[in-house]
């Protein structure tokens, strides 16, 4: 058996870029630089990064990796035959909540989360949140890391063409979980004064889609190149997800300098500490608060700077610096800050 520690780079090899595939990418990139000889990335051919790539991860990744110390799976999913497998289990959503998803996805996941997590070697996760929802939904106790902040997110990222017009941003894919419609009713009353309500983000098939978004404009999949200056360029940044393990998008906002307005719900909270506004993701509630921030520019300002300190306080390097030092073989120095 080698030293060697393999990444399960399947997410991140994938054009979308949720909050899952954002992590993969970023432990792909970051822990091969801190150990140069202590990682292997194992990444499936492009036609398997998706659902075809579920035979890939479970029967060939196996056997590719049947001689490394242990395999890190940072998006989930792990497979099921290997011994030593760390995993990253993000959230237990499609437990908590199958309704929003497919009905195969939803059935799936409920036989597979249970099986990964019990045979996993360790479990790790992205919040304090999450890590009652494994406990609670899974019977594990899971190591957190938080997410990071990748470096290109600033306030002077320079924004891309075509938004002419002032805009609130929303980052986040159309389904329903991400209770965009919330979002109808701010963009309402903020057309009057000139002013966008624009989404970013694509819908994924293993979701339950949401109707009823008219008046948001709609970009779809957005470049990952695009996103700092679209961030950066927004009057302010809304979030009212009614349930997220971590919350990766509010903390971009945070780190290009927008206020951001999020919703009191799952993991949101916790990661937003008292650097955002939170309001209930129901009802007009949530609006309300958006639209009230948007209009106010001295409170604007004051989320402005506690966004920056707040974000300034999580990286990247720093996450892969975590996982690194709960993986068999980890860093010592790691393991101690």
């Amino acid at each position: 058996m080698t030293d060697v520690i393999g990444i399960d780079a399947r997410a991140a090899a994938r054009p979308e870029l949720g909050g899952v595939e954002r992590w993969a990418r970023e432990l792909r990139r970051r822990l091969p630089a801190l150990r140069p000889d202590g990682y292997a990335v194992l990444t499936p051919p492009r036609a398997l990064v998706h659902r075809a790539g579920h035979a890939w991860e479970q029967v060939v990744l196996p056997v590719r990796a049947a001689r490394m110390r242990a395999l890190l799976c940072p998006a989930n999913l792990a497979p099921l035959a290997y011994p030593r497998s760390v995993v990253v289990i993000h959230d237990a959503a499609p437990l908590r909540h199958p309704g929003w998803y497919s009905p195969t996805y939803a059935r799936a996941q409920r036989v597979l989360l249970p099986a990964i997590a019990r045979r996993a070697l360790r479990v790790i996760t992205v919040s304090e949140f999450s890590r009652g929802e494994l406990r609670e939904l899974l019977g594990v106790e899971a190591d957190v890391v938080p997410g990071g902040v990748d470096e290109r997110f600033r306030p002077d990222a320079p924004r891309p063409p075509g938004f002419d017009r002032p805009y609130v941003l929303t980052v986040a894919s159309q389904t329903a979980r991400k209770n965009l419609a919330a979002l109808v009713p701010a963009a309402r009353a903020l057309a009057a004064d000139g002013i966008d309500v624009v989404v970013a983000g694509g819908h994924r098939p293993q979701f339950a889609a949401e109707g009823g978004l008219a008046g948001l404009r709609m970009l779809g999949r957005v470049d990952d190149a695009l996103l700092p200056g679209l961030y950066a360029g927004a009057e302010a940044f809304a979030l009212p997800s009614r349930y997220e393990g971590f919350g990766l998008p509010v903390l971009e906002a945070m780190a290009s300098g927008i206020p951001v307005v999020a919703a009191a719900a799952g993991a949101l909270p916790e990661t937003c500490g008292d650097a955002a506004v939170l309001a209930e993701p129901e009802g007009e509630a949530f609006a309300a608060a958006l639209t009230r921030v948007v209009g106010d520019e001295a409170e604007r300002a004051r989320l402005r700077a506690a966004g920056l300190a707040r974000a300034a306080g999580f990286s990247w390097d720093a996450t892969a610096r975590a996982v690194d030092a709960l993986l068999p073989g980890g860093s010592r120095v790691h393991r101690l800050r």
